[in-house]
């Protein structure tokens, strides 16, 4: 699957992951970008659940399905944003239980849906409304030139994961458990979280659209810089 969301943007302008904008109307707008060279893999696009101006929840469903994504996920999510903003929005109806909501309403209109989670009772929330997959969501992305370095280690993040996923497994033994964010930055701490967890995947952002990307230019400007110009007798 590929995953598009509004701060994919951010990172290809060279900026730390921000949300730019309307969410939804710039991941509304990626759509056509995306598909225009993507004919064969599912796209699914990044829904900012509690976005004031889209109370209609159906009908914001219905212009990701009509924009040609092919699932959905709760992004931005208000989960990782720390209680104090959560609880604030909550008290006026537009805090996580709103991305619960619509994910709910996904599975009603029958369209594939991933679940980002910080955690055990995120999960059980996610799992019970009838999220296809569940992502474990434990941090930022630490890494690469604009990235966070927060000093969380892979086997912390395991922890994290481990409690999440027997909390959604409890709901529905049916749930496809994947994982994000943190300590998960390179391929190898993949091969970890693997290893130690039930995980089957993982959803990659900064790990594969910015921290690459900026070695791979970094590389080739560097290789340019280091030719010799011929000496001049």
């Amino acid at each position: 699957m590929l995953v598009v969301y509004s701060t994919g943007l951010s990172r290809l302008m060279g900026l730390p992951t921000s949300r730019i904008g309307d969410s939804n109307d710039r991941t509304l707008e990626l759509a056509a970008e995306i598909r225009n060279v993507v004919s064969s893999v599912p796209v699914i696009g990044g829904v900012e659940a509690w976005d004031p101006l889209r109370l209609d929840l159906d009908a914001l469903l219905d212009k990701f399905s009509a924009a040609g994504f092919s699932g959905v996920i709760n992004y931005p999510t208000i989960s990782t944003m720390g209680e104090k903003w959560r609880d604030r929005r909550g008290r006026v109806g537009l805090g996580f239980e709103r991305e619960v909501e619509m994910i709910a309403t996904a599975r009603k209109k029958n369209i594939f849906s991933l679940a980002y989670v910080a955690s055990p009772d995120d999960a059980k929330a996610m799992a019970s409304s009838g999220a296809d997959c569940i992502v474990p969501h434990v941090g930022a992305t630490r890494g690469g030139l604009v990235g966070h370095e927060e000093g969380q280690s892979i086997q912390e993040a395991i922890r994290r994961i481990n409690e999440i996923n027997a909390a959604a497994k409890g709901v529905r033994s049916d749930i496809i458990l994947l994982c994000h964010g943190g300590a998960i930055a390179e391929p190898q701490d993949t091969y970890e979280v693997y290893r130690s967890t039930e995980c089957v995947g993982f959803v990659g952002a900064s790990s594969i659209e910015r921290i690459p990307i900026e070695r791979a230019v970094k590389a080739a400007a560097e290789e340019f810089k280091a030719v010799p110009l011929p000496q001049q007798n």
